[in-house]
């Protein structure tokens, strides 16, 4: 059946994790041997789809592989369709986070849009537990397969190291939203003082400048991916304050190098971070409990050591990419059969 499965991606280029998902995906699939490519769609095409041209399938394709945002226009009419929720704007946890027009959006544009997407395709596929209860919520639709996000676990490794740094070192990678809960930042460091250190990256917006960060806070700047190795290799734990993921990369990446993640007990995080065996799982919002996660770590170089050896032995076993490939594999070969 291999030689018979070949894949499209109609794909809107919106400069999201949705793209790398995409990018990734489809560079596994050739380098297993099976032909795949990606047609890219400028951004006003999921909201504007009729100022966008119809790009026609492949002839050698067989599967097409698409987003839930992606509009019908685009969708192949003579292919079977695989169809990935990256994330549930609908859930309503996340709609103080949302502007009014956002929310409007949303609800009057995109609901439509994936409403349609998830009862056509012939596999729906949700990145997490967390996401696809979202979406069977907003929906009303049950069949929905959970297939988490893959990363390459042979570029994301550790180094040796036996000891944490003094001061402990914390690393804080993301954009800088209220969802991120990057306002909890300066009051957790400000309350573990000099001590501790966090290091984190800035977005092109530069947001980050929004909030006063306390002395024993250090700016990355925006980072390649060998320096955001780099940055995850030298820290000793991942500080992930965030309130709200549909599933977390960061967080994967930082496990596959041998981080112990200190995060919230929220949405999709507890699925990825094992509290208490590849790091510390915080209630929401609670400055308190993350003080205490990262003094608790800070001093216990045993139980740091203990968390770094599981955090990659989990990433690797859980969330590889080529592990994850095996079962898209399989989905492209049932609609197939």
């Amino acid at each position: 059946m291999a030689h018979d499965l070949a894949v499209w991606f109609p794909a809107i280029r919106a400069g999201s994790g949705a793209d790398i998902f995409t990018e990734r995906l489809c560079a596994a699939l050739n380098a297993r041997g099976i032909r795949a490519e990606i047609t890219w769609l400028p951004l006003r095409a999921e909201y504007a789809p009729w100022s966008v041209s119809v790009p026609k399938p492949p002839e050698w394709a067989t599967v097409a592989h698409v987003n839930s945002w992606l509009p019908q226009r685009f969708w192949p009419r003579a292919l079977p369709v695989v169809c990935t929720l990256h994330s549930c704007v609908h859930d309503p946890a996340l709609d103080p986070f949302k502007r009014p027009v956002q929310r409007l959006y949303h609800r009057w544009w995109v609901h439509g849009i994936e409403r349609a997407a998830l009862i056509r395709a012939q596999r729906v596929v949700a990145v997490s537990h967390y996401t696809a209860k979202a979406a069977s919520a907003a929906f009303g639709i049950e069949e929905i397969s959970v297939i988490p996000n893959g990363i390459d676990t042979n570029f994301f490794t550790p180094i040796a190291r036996t000891q944490p740094y003094h001061p402990f070192r914390l690393l804080y990678v993301g954009n800088w939203s209220a969802l991120k809960g990057v306002d909890l930042l300066a009051p957790i460091m400000t309350a573990l003082g000099a001590g501790f250190e966090l290091y984190y990256t800035t977005d092109r917006a530069g947001r980050h400048k929004r909030y006063a960060l306390p002395g024993n806070c250090h700016s990355l700047g925006r980072l390649d991916a060998k320096s955001l190795r780099q940055s995850y290799q030298q820290a000793d734990a991942l500080l992930f304050p965030s309130r709200l993921e549909g599933l977390p990369l960061t967080v994967i990446e930082a496990m596959a190098c041998g981080l112990p993640v200190i995060a919230a007990r929220s949405s999709s995080l507890p699925e990825v971070v094992e509290d208490g065996v590849t790091g510390l799982l915080c209630p929401v919002d609670a400055v308190d409990a993350f003080v205490s996660a990262a003094q608790r770590l800070a001093n216990d170089p045993a139980l740091w050591q203990s968390m770094r050896e599981a955090a990659r032995a989990r990433a690797t076993a859980c969330f590889d990419e080529q592990v994850l490939l095996a079962r898209y594999l399989e989905r492209y070969r049932r609609v197939l059969g």
